[in-house]
Protein backbone atom coordinates (compact mmCIF):
# COMPACT_ATOMS: atom_id res chain seq x y z
CA UNK A 1 0.00 0.00 0.00
CA UNK A 2 2.74 2.25 0.85
CA UNK A 3 4.58 1.37 -2.49
CA UNK A 4 1.47 2.53 -4.58
CA UNK A 5 1.21 5.68 -2.78
CA UNK A 6 4.93 6.18 -3.37
CA UNK A 7 4.38 5.35 -6.63
CA UNK A 8 1.31 7.65 -7.40
CA UNK A 9 3.30 10.70 -5.34
CA UNK A 10 6.10 10.50 -7.74
CA UNK A 11 4.08 10.05 -11.05
CA UNK A 12 1.72 13.52 -9.44
CA UNK A 13 5.49 15.28 -9.79
CA UNK A 14 7.13 13.46 -12.81
CA UNK A 15 4.04 13.22 -15.18
CA UNK A 16 2.67 15.83 -17.17
CA UNK A 17 3.07 19.31 -19.65
CA UNK A 18 6.54 21.01 -18.05
CA UNK A 19 4.37 23.91 -17.15
CA UNK A 20 1.99 21.75 -15.56
CA UNK A 21 4.72 20.51 -13.58
CA UNK A 22 6.39 23.59 -12.69
CA UNK A 23 2.78 24.35 -11.48
CA UNK A 24 2.18 21.23 -9.41
CA UNK A 25 6.03 21.60 -7.41
CA UNK A 26 5.37 25.66 -6.43
CA UNK A 27 1.76 24.32 -5.59
CA UNK A 28 2.83 21.69 -3.02
CA UNK A 29 6.03 23.43 -1.49
CA UNK A 30 3.46 26.74 -1.17
CA UNK A 31 1.59 24.27 0.63
CA UNK A 32 3.95 23.40 3.01
CA UNK A 33 5.33 26.53 3.78
CA UNK A 34 1.55 28.48 3.92
CA UNK A 35 0.64 25.46 6.76
CA UNK A 36 3.14 26.91 9.00
CA UNK A 37 2.26 30.54 7.88
CA UNK A 38 -1.53 29.62 8.60
CA UNK A 39 -0.71 28.43 11.98
CA UNK A 40 1.47 31.27 12.50
CA UNK A 41 -1.39 34.00 11.56
CA UNK A 42 -3.88 32.01 13.61
CA UNK A 43 -1.82 32.38 16.61
CA UNK A 44 -0.81 35.83 16.29
CA UNK A 45 -4.33 36.69 16.95
CA UNK A 46 -5.62 35.94 20.22
CA UNK A 47 -1.71 37.00 21.08
CA UNK A 48 -2.65 40.70 19.70
CA UNK A 49 -5.95 41.04 21.61
CA UNK A 50 -4.48 40.20 24.51
CA UNK A 51 -1.59 42.23 24.36
CA UNK A 52 -3.60 45.59 22.93
CA UNK A 53 -7.62 45.09 23.62
CA UNK A 54 -9.93 43.91 21.13
CA UNK A 55 -10.57 47.53 20.07
CA UNK A 56 -6.83 48.77 19.89
CA UNK A 57 -6.48 45.49 17.34
CA UNK A 58 -9.49 46.70 15.37
CA UNK A 59 -7.74 50.26 15.27
CA UNK A 60 -4.80 48.43 13.74
CA UNK A 61 -6.70 46.47 11.30
CA UNK A 62 -8.72 49.72 10.02
CA UNK A 63 -5.49 51.81 10.20
CA UNK A 64 -4.17 49.39 7.89
CA UNK A 65 -7.18 48.58 5.62
CA UNK A 66 -6.97 52.65 5.10
CA UNK A 67 -3.22 52.84 4.34
CA UNK A 68 -3.45 49.94 1.75
CA UNK A 69 -5.34 52.25 -0.41
CA UNK A 70 -1.81 54.14 -1.22
CA UNK A 71 -1.39 50.64 -3.21
CA UNK A 72 -2.96 52.25 -5.78
CA UNK A 73 -0.62 54.74 -6.54
CA UNK A 74 1.60 51.90 -7.99
CA UNK A 75 -0.04 52.65 -11.00
CA UNK A 76 -0.84 48.81 -12.03
CA UNK A 77 2.88 48.58 -12.60
CA UNK A 78 3.44 45.52 -10.00
CA UNK A 79 1.01 43.40 -12.37
CA UNK A 80 1.52 44.89 -15.68
CA UNK A 81 5.66 44.14 -14.90
CA UNK A 82 4.47 40.68 -13.91
CA UNK A 83 2.92 39.78 -17.63
CA UNK A 84 5.74 41.97 -19.30
CA UNK A 85 8.54 39.87 -17.41
CA UNK A 86 6.50 36.61 -17.88
CA UNK A 87 6.68 36.79 -21.50
CA UNK A 88 10.33 37.79 -21.86
CA UNK A 89 11.73 35.42 -19.35
CA UNK A 90 9.47 32.70 -21.67
CA UNK A 91 10.97 34.38 -24.87
CA UNK A 92 14.57 34.42 -23.03
CA UNK A 93 14.90 38.20 -23.68
CA UNK A 94 16.66 38.57 -20.33
CA UNK A 95 18.60 41.84 -21.22
CA UNK A 96 14.76 43.09 -21.46
CA UNK A 97 13.18 41.52 -18.75
CA UNK A 98 16.13 43.60 -16.68
CA UNK A 99 15.27 46.81 -17.98
CA UNK A 100 11.96 46.24 -17.03
CA UNK A 101 12.60 45.21 -13.62
CA UNK A 102 15.10 48.23 -13.27
CA UNK A 103 12.47 51.12 -14.72
CA UNK A 104 9.48 49.58 -12.39
CA UNK A 105 12.05 50.04 -9.29
CA UNK A 106 12.90 53.32 -10.59
CA UNK A 107 9.20 54.68 -11.09
CA UNK A 108 8.08 53.29 -7.44
CA UNK A 109 10.73 54.95 -5.78
CA UNK A 110 9.57 58.13 -7.31
CA UNK A 111 5.94 57.71 -6.62
CA UNK A 112 6.81 56.22 -3.06
CA UNK A 113 9.09 60.07 -2.01
CA UNK A 114 5.98 61.99 -3.55
CA UNK A 115 3.66 60.27 -1.39
CA UNK A 116 5.60 60.60 1.52
CA UNK A 117 6.00 64.11 1.04
CA UNK A 118 2.46 64.89 0.34
CA UNK A 119 0.84 63.16 3.36
CA UNK A 120 3.82 63.88 5.92
CA UNK A 121 2.49 67.80 4.82
CA UNK A 122 -1.49 67.14 5.19
CA UNK A 123 -1.44 64.30 8.43
CA UNK A 124 -1.25 67.22 10.78
CA UNK A 125 -4.72 68.40 9.33
CA UNK A 126 -6.26 65.13 9.48
CA UNK A 127 -8.62 63.81 12.64
CA UNK A 128 -8.39 60.51 12.55
CA UNK A 129 -10.31 60.35 15.59
CA UNK A 130 -13.00 61.06 13.88
CA UNK A 131 -12.33 58.80 11.20
CA UNK A 132 -11.64 55.33 13.35
CA UNK A 133 -14.81 56.36 16.03
CA UNK A 134 -12.15 56.66 18.78
CA UNK A 135 -12.82 58.92 21.68
CA UNK A 136 -10.35 62.28 21.41
CA UNK A 137 -9.39 61.41 24.81
CA UNK A 138 -7.64 57.79 23.79
CA UNK A 139 -4.56 57.30 21.92
CA UNK A 140 -3.52 60.52 21.72
CA UNK A 141 -0.60 60.22 19.23
CA UNK A 142 -2.78 58.91 17.09
CA UNK A 143 -1.60 60.96 14.01
CA UNK A 144 1.98 59.74 14.98
CA UNK A 145 1.12 56.08 14.99
CA UNK A 146 -0.70 56.78 11.53
CA UNK A 147 2.45 58.23 10.50
CA UNK A 148 4.74 55.66 11.20
CA UNK A 149 2.27 52.85 9.17
CA UNK A 150 2.23 55.19 6.34
CA UNK A 151 6.25 55.50 6.30
CA UNK A 152 7.16 52.06 6.19
CA UNK A 153 4.31 51.50 3.65
CA UNK A 154 6.38 53.43 1.43
CA UNK A 155 9.40 51.64 1.61
CA UNK A 156 7.50 48.32 1.54
CA UNK A 157 5.85 49.80 -1.13
CA UNK A 158 9.50 49.92 -3.44
CA UNK A 159 11.00 46.92 -2.15
CA UNK A 160 7.64 44.23 -2.15
CA UNK A 161 8.79 43.77 -5.99
CA UNK A 162 11.23 41.07 -5.06
CA UNK A 163 7.57 39.17 -5.01
CA UNK A 164 6.33 40.23 -8.53
CA UNK A 165 9.65 39.34 -9.90
CA UNK A 166 9.41 36.00 -8.13
CA UNK A 167 6.02 35.32 -9.30
CA UNK A 168 6.45 36.17 -13.26
CA UNK A 169 9.36 33.51 -12.87
CA UNK A 170 6.92 31.15 -11.71
CA UNK A 171 8.33 30.35 -8.61
CA UNK A 172 5.56 31.78 -6.37
CA UNK A 173 6.63 29.67 -3.36
CA UNK A 174 9.35 31.93 -2.72
CA UNK A 175 7.47 35.15 -2.00
CA UNK A 176 5.36 32.43 0.57
CA UNK A 177 8.28 31.05 2.36
CA UNK A 178 9.21 35.64 2.26
CA UNK A 179 5.97 36.25 3.81
CA UNK A 180 6.08 32.81 6.55
CA UNK A 181 9.23 34.16 7.70
CA UNK A 182 7.97 37.77 7.98
CA UNK A 183 5.26 36.53 10.16
CA UNK A 184 7.48 34.20 12.15
CA UNK A 185 9.70 37.03 13.23
CA UNK A 186 6.66 39.22 13.75
CA UNK A 187 4.98 36.32 16.21
CA UNK A 188 8.54 36.39 18.07
CA UNK A 189 8.42 40.32 18.17
CA UNK A 190 4.85 40.19 20.12
CA UNK A 191 6.03 37.47 22.23
CA UNK A 192 9.30 40.01 23.39
CA UNK A 193 6.08 42.73 23.74
CA UNK A 194 3.78 40.80 25.81
CA UNK A 195 6.58 39.46 28.23
CA UNK A 196 8.80 42.56 28.55
CA UNK A 197 6.43 45.81 27.45
CA UNK A 198 3.45 47.15 28.99
CA UNK A 199 0.19 47.41 26.52
CA UNK A 200 0.71 49.61 24.30
CA UNK A 201 -0.22 50.04 20.42
CA UNK A 202 2.91 52.18 19.36
CA UNK A 203 5.15 48.77 20.09
CA UNK A 204 2.13 46.49 18.29
CA UNK A 205 2.44 48.67 15.11
CA UNK A 206 6.70 48.99 14.97
CA UNK A 207 6.36 44.92 15.26
CA UNK A 208 3.62 44.44 12.45
CA UNK A 209 5.51 46.83 9.84
CA UNK A 210 9.17 46.86 10.57
CA UNK A 211 9.87 43.46 11.42
CA UNK A 212 8.00 42.51 7.43
CA UNK A 213 10.14 45.35 5.54
CA UNK A 214 13.34 43.77 6.96
CA UNK A 215 12.43 40.66 6.09
CA UNK A 216 12.07 42.04 2.53
CA UNK A 217 15.31 43.96 2.30
CA UNK A 218 16.65 40.98 3.33
CA UNK A 219 15.24 38.36 0.84
CA UNK A 220 16.08 41.33 -1.87
CA UNK A 221 19.45 41.01 -1.13
CA UNK A 222 19.72 37.25 -1.17
CA UNK A 223 18.03 36.99 -4.25
CA UNK A 224 19.53 39.41 -6.11
CA UNK A 225 23.02 38.95 -5.50
CA UNK A 226 22.66 35.18 -6.12
CA UNK A 227 19.65 33.25 -8.77
CA UNK A 228 18.09 36.73 -9.65
CA UNK A 229 21.67 37.93 -10.32
CA UNK A 230 20.65 38.74 -13.92
CA UNK A 231 17.70 40.90 -13.40
CA UNK A 232 18.96 42.83 -10.39
CA UNK A 233 17.89 46.31 -10.84
CA UNK A 234 20.56 48.79 -11.29
CA UNK A 235 20.60 52.53 -12.71
CA UNK A 236 21.73 51.61 -16.21
CA UNK A 237 19.18 49.46 -17.01
CA UNK A 238 16.18 52.10 -16.54
CA UNK A 239 15.23 52.61 -19.74
CA UNK A 240 12.51 55.61 -19.73
CA UNK A 241 10.34 54.49 -22.90
CA UNK A 242 10.15 50.61 -20.84
CA UNK A 243 8.43 52.89 -17.83
CA UNK A 244 6.06 54.17 -20.96
CA UNK A 245 5.14 50.84 -22.13
CA UNK A 246 5.04 49.89 -18.33
CA UNK A 247 2.37 52.52 -17.00
CA UNK A 248 0.53 51.78 -20.25
CA UNK A 249 0.00 48.13 -19.72
CA UNK A 250 -0.85 49.15 -16.24
CA UNK A 251 -3.33 51.99 -16.66
CA UNK A 252 -6.00 49.22 -17.23
CA UNK A 253 -4.56 47.08 -14.00
CA UNK A 254 -4.62 50.87 -11.78
CA UNK A 255 -8.11 50.64 -12.53
CA UNK A 256 -8.86 47.54 -11.34
CA UNK A 257 -6.79 47.70 -8.52
CA UNK A 258 -9.22 50.92 -7.51
CA UNK A 259 -12.24 48.72 -7.47
CA UNK A 260 -10.21 45.34 -5.95
CA UNK A 261 -9.81 47.78 -2.66
CA UNK A 262 -13.11 49.18 -2.72
CA UNK A 263 -14.17 45.88 -2.36
CA UNK A 264 -11.53 44.09 0.31
CA UNK A 265 -10.17 46.96 1.87
CA UNK A 266 -13.86 49.20 2.70
CA UNK A 267 -15.48 47.03 4.60
CA UNK A 268 -13.51 48.11 7.90
CA UNK A 269 -13.57 51.66 7.43
CA UNK A 270 -17.67 50.96 6.80
CA UNK A 271 -17.60 48.89 10.50
CA UNK A 272 -16.21 51.47 12.17
CA UNK A 273 -18.07 54.27 11.36
CA UNK A 274 -21.64 51.94 11.19
CA UNK A 275 -20.64 50.19 14.36
CA UNK A 276 -17.12 50.26 16.41
CA UNK A 277 -13.83 49.12 16.10
CA UNK A 278 -14.14 46.71 18.45
CA UNK A 279 -16.68 45.35 15.93
CA UNK A 280 -13.74 45.38 13.22
CA UNK A 281 -12.35 42.88 15.26
CA UNK A 282 -14.95 40.28 15.64
CA UNK A 283 -15.97 40.79 11.98
CA UNK A 284 -11.91 40.35 10.90
CA UNK A 285 -11.97 36.83 12.94
CA UNK A 286 -14.74 35.82 11.35
CA UNK A 287 -12.68 36.31 7.82
CA UNK A 288 -9.57 35.24 9.20
CA UNK A 289 -11.01 31.53 9.86
CA UNK A 290 -12.64 31.25 6.66
CA UNK A 291 -9.36 32.81 5.33
CA UNK A 292 -8.03 29.31 5.63
CA UNK A 293 -10.08 28.47 2.17
CA UNK A 294 -9.05 31.38 0.52
CA UNK A 295 -5.17 30.78 1.14
CA UNK A 296 -5.19 26.83 -0.14
CA UNK A 297 -7.13 28.54 -3.35
CA UNK A 298 -4.37 31.20 -3.57
CA UNK A 299 -1.26 28.96 -3.22
CA UNK A 300 -3.13 26.57 -5.92
CA UNK A 301 -4.06 29.31 -8.29
CA UNK A 302 -1.07 31.81 -7.98
CA UNK A 303 1.51 29.80 -10.29
CA UNK A 304 -0.97 30.01 -13.11
CA UNK A 305 -0.89 33.64 -14.10
CA UNK A 306 2.15 33.80 -15.82
CA UNK A 307 1.70 29.98 -16.76
CA UNK A 308 -1.22 31.50 -18.93
CA UNK A 309 0.89 34.23 -19.93
CA UNK A 310 3.09 31.66 -21.51
CA UNK A 311 0.62 29.10 -22.68
CA UNK A 312 -1.17 31.91 -24.36
CA UNK A 313 2.00 33.23 -25.60
CA UNK A 314 2.59 30.16 -27.35
CA UNK A 315 -1.13 29.29 -27.81
CA UNK A 316 -1.06 26.36 -26.05
CA UNK A 317 -4.73 26.11 -25.98
CA UNK A 318 -5.16 22.72 -24.99
CA UNK A 319 -3.13 23.02 -21.88
CA UNK A 320 -5.35 25.82 -21.03
CA UNK A 321 -8.69 24.81 -21.16
CA UNK A 322 -7.51 21.50 -19.47
CA UNK A 323 -6.08 23.81 -16.51
CA UNK A 324 -9.45 25.63 -16.32
CA UNK A 325 -11.29 22.47 -16.19
CA UNK A 326 -9.23 21.13 -13.41
CA UNK A 327 -9.70 24.58 -11.25
CA UNK A 328 -13.64 24.22 -11.57
CA UNK A 329 -13.25 20.72 -10.18
CA UNK A 330 -10.71 22.35 -7.28
CA UNK A 331 -13.48 25.54 -6.72
CA UNK A 332 -16.08 22.69 -6.15
CA UNK A 333 -14.06 20.54 -3.80
CA UNK A 334 -13.30 23.91 -1.81
CA UNK A 335 -16.58 25.13 -1.66
CA UNK A 336 -17.74 21.84 -0.01
CA UNK A 337 -14.67 22.46 2.70
CA UNK A 338 -16.16 25.65 3.18
CA UNK A 339 -19.69 24.28 4.03
CA UNK A 340 -17.61 21.61 6.51
CA UNK A 341 -16.01 24.30 7.91
CA UNK A 342 -18.98 26.29 8.76
CA UNK A 343 -20.48 23.38 10.36
CA UNK A 344 -17.74 23.23 12.85
CA UNK A 345 -16.84 26.94 12.84
CA UNK A 346 -18.79 27.57 16.64
CA UNK A 347 -16.41 24.67 17.84
CA UNK A 348 -13.09 26.26 16.43
CA UNK A 349 -13.73 30.26 17.54
CA UNK A 350 -14.06 28.61 21.43
CA UNK A 351 -11.58 26.72 21.10
CA UNK A 352 -8.95 29.57 19.64
CA UNK A 353 -10.50 32.43 21.50
CA UNK A 354 -11.99 31.18 24.82
CA UNK A 355 -15.43 32.23 25.97
CA UNK A 356 -14.86 35.77 25.77
CA UNK A 357 -15.38 36.82 21.55
CA UNK A 358 -18.55 35.45 20.71
CA UNK A 359 -18.92 35.69 16.59
CA UNK A 360 -22.90 35.44 15.56
CA UNK A 361 -23.34 32.42 13.23
CA UNK A 362 -24.68 34.79 10.96
CA UNK A 363 -21.68 36.43 10.25
CA UNK A 364 -19.99 33.00 9.84
CA UNK A 365 -22.80 32.09 6.87
CA UNK A 366 -22.36 34.96 4.90
CA UNK A 367 -18.43 34.88 5.11
CA UNK A 368 -19.03 31.22 4.15
CA UNK A 369 -21.19 32.13 0.85
CA UNK A 370 -18.76 35.39 0.49
CA UNK A 371 -15.31 32.70 0.20
CA UNK A 372 -17.49 30.71 -2.56
CA UNK A 373 -18.34 33.22 -4.67
CA UNK A 374 -14.72 34.97 -4.23
CA UNK A 375 -12.79 31.71 -5.64
CA UNK A 376 -15.18 30.97 -8.36
CA UNK A 377 -14.87 34.46 -10.20
CA UNK A 378 -11.08 35.05 -9.04
CA UNK A 379 -10.99 31.65 -11.11
CA UNK A 380 -11.44 32.95 -14.15
CA UNK A 381 -9.26 36.42 -12.96
CA UNK A 382 -6.46 34.76 -13.23
CA UNK A 383 -6.86 33.42 -16.87
CA UNK A 384 -8.45 36.67 -17.95
CA UNK A 385 -5.68 38.71 -16.04
CA UNK A 386 -2.75 36.11 -17.35
CA UNK A 387 -3.49 36.99 -20.86
CA UNK A 388 -4.38 40.37 -20.46
CA UNK A 389 -7.81 40.43 -21.74
CA UNK A 390 -9.03 43.15 -18.80
CA UNK A 391 -11.55 45.34 -20.37
CA UNK A 392 -14.55 43.57 -19.18
CA UNK A 393 -12.95 43.58 -16.13
CA UNK A 394 -12.15 47.36 -15.95
CA UNK A 395 -15.99 47.97 -16.73
CA UNK A 396 -17.18 45.94 -13.68
CA UNK A 397 -14.52 46.77 -11.42
CA UNK A 398 -15.63 50.43 -11.63
CA UNK A 399 -19.50 50.02 -11.66
CA UNK A 400 -18.89 47.60 -9.02
CA UNK A 401 -16.70 50.16 -6.65
CA UNK A 402 -19.47 52.48 -7.72
CA UNK A 403 -22.19 50.35 -5.61
CA UNK A 404 -20.55 48.12 -3.42
CA UNK A 405 -20.25 50.88 0.07
CA UNK A 406 -24.03 52.42 -0.62
CA UNK A 407 -24.56 48.61 -0.69
CA UNK A 408 -22.70 47.70 2.02
CA UNK A 409 -24.00 50.34 4.80
CA UNK A 410 -27.68 49.65 3.58
CA UNK A 411 -27.21 46.14 4.27
CA UNK A 412 -25.37 46.64 7.19
CA UNK A 413 -28.05 48.58 8.88
CA UNK A 414 -30.41 46.07 8.17
CA UNK A 415 -28.26 42.66 8.73
CA UNK A 416 -25.55 44.08 10.87
CA UNK A 417 -21.78 42.59 10.19
CA UNK A 418 -23.63 40.10 8.02
CA UNK A 419 -24.97 42.60 5.75
CA UNK A 420 -21.69 44.52 5.28
CA UNK A 421 -20.14 40.67 4.20
CA UNK A 422 -23.38 39.78 1.91
CA UNK A 423 -22.53 43.69 -0.41
CA UNK A 424 -19.35 41.66 -1.10
CA UNK A 425 -21.06 38.66 -1.90
CA UNK A 426 -23.33 40.09 -4.58
CA UNK A 427 -20.97 42.07 -6.36
CA UNK A 428 -18.35 38.43 -6.69
CA UNK A 429 -21.72 36.84 -7.86
CA UNK A 430 -22.14 39.48 -10.86
CA UNK A 431 -18.36 39.55 -11.66
CA UNK A 432 -18.34 36.15 -11.49
CA UNK A 433 -21.21 35.24 -14.06
CA UNK A 434 -19.57 38.08 -16.27
CA UNK A 435 -16.06 36.66 -16.46
CA UNK A 436 -17.13 32.37 -16.83
CA UNK A 437 -19.14 33.72 -20.15
CA UNK A 438 -15.78 35.52 -21.16
CA UNK A 439 -13.39 32.90 -20.83
CA UNK A 440 -15.90 30.34 -22.50
CA UNK A 441 -15.92 32.46 -25.00
CA UNK A 442 -12.07 33.13 -25.79
CA UNK A 443 -11.60 29.57 -25.37
CA UNK A 444 -14.28 28.60 -28.35
CA UNK A 445 -12.80 31.07 -30.30
CA UNK A 446 -16.00 33.20 -30.12
CA UNK A 447 -14.77 36.22 -28.07
CA UNK A 448 -15.78 39.55 -29.63
CA UNK A 449 -16.12 43.33 -28.83
CA UNK A 450 -15.94 44.06 -25.04
CA UNK A 451 -15.47 40.22 -24.35
CA UNK A 452 -12.02 39.89 -26.63
CA UNK A 453 -10.54 42.97 -25.18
Amino acid sequence: MLQVVETGFRKFFTKGHERSLRAKRNIFQSLLIKTGGVVISYSLIPLTISYVGATNYGVWLTLSSIITWAALFDMGLGNGLKNKLAEDIALDNIDRAKSYVSSTYAILTLISAILLTVFCLINPYINWHSILNVPHNELSNLNHLVAVIFTFFCLQFIIQLINTVLTANQQPALPALISVLSQTFTLLGVLFLINFKESSLSYLIYAFTAIPLLVLLAASIWFYSGTYNALAPNFRSINVGYARQLLSAGGAFFIIQIGTLVLYETDNIVITQLFSPKDVTTFNIAYKLFSVIIMVFIMIITPFWSAFTEAYAKKDHDWINLTLNKMNKLWMGLSAATLLLLAFSPLIYRLWLGEDMVVPFTLSLSMAIYTIALIWQAMYVQFLNGISKIKLQLYLSIFCALINIPLAIVLGKYWGLAGVTTSNTIVFILMGVAFSVQTKKIINGTASGLFAA
